[in-house]
């Protein structure tokens, strides 16, 4: 996903300049950091105090110019609106949380409000278009059947949770003014790895895999997880 992204930054913004990006729900920071390191200013909001934590120690040991460059803001996804001013950021990512969010549509038409004009939306979503598959796989034929009828599962953390489908994203994305530019798969082979599973000795022919059939059809359509790109008009 980090490549994929990367490539949508590099296609869409001269080269060098210092995006202001926000990460809406950034966990202990993965991307966040990963930007920062990369010469941008980050803004991470998260609500989670101890992924905030997590994330506070991880910038702490990073050299000066990148603590400088990153600020960490404990808050509500929904509740941009109260922390920034419109059209503030050149690019918004939000992974891994609309699956937590039983109404999305008002978290994403905030987060495409915080974009400047040509800014870049970045989500990663469980697909609903392919929850059968890890059931499947599993050979839990009866959860495997029940999930073609549902947007609804169970993850590995035990919780409730949603998924959501490329169509009615697609659609969401124009709604809110920031069209679907560019759309990949996530796990396509991958997402029934168990977890801690030691990463194997040909992790970059994996990484290779898994970036080719994250765009390329019919495979990405079947992946654990979207990454859908949308650009404010």
């Amino acid at each position: 996903m980090a490549r994929q992204l990367d490539e949508q930054i590099i296609g869409r913004f001269p080269v060098g300049k210092r995006l202001r990006v926000l990460d809406v729900g950034m966990g202990q920071g993965t991307q966040a950091l990963r930007l920062a390191r990369a010469g941008h200013q980050v803004t991470g909001l998260e609500q989670d105090v101890t992924m905030i934590a997590v994330a506070r120690e991880s910038l702490a040991g990073e050299p000066e110019g990148i603590r400088e460059r990153m600020r960490i803001i404990e808050g509500d996804g929904r509740d941009t609106g109260v922390h920034f001013l419109p059209g503030s950021f050149d690019v918004v990512l939000c992974h891994g949380v609309l699956m937590y969010v039983e109404e999305p549509d008002p978290l994403l038409a905030g987060l495409a409000r915080m974009l400047a004009p040509g800014g870049l939306l970045s989500l990663l979503v469980r697909n609903g278009d392919a929850l059968a598959i890890r059931p499947g796989l599993s050979g839990d034929w009866a959860g495997a059947l029940a999930a073609f009828d549902t947007t609804a599962y169970c993850n590995r953390l035990g919780l409730d949770v949603r998924a959501d489908r490329l169509k009615d994203l697609t659609a969401t994305l124009a709604g809110i003014g920031a069209p679907l530019h560019a759309w990949y798969g996530v796990r396509v082979f991958t997402d029934t790895a168990a977890d801690g599973a030691e990463v194997p000795s040909d992790v970059e022919t994996l990484l290779a895999v898994e970036e080719k059939a994250g765009r390329t059809d019919p495979y990405r359509g079947v992946a654990a997880l979207l990454h859908l790109c949308g650009v404010r008009g």
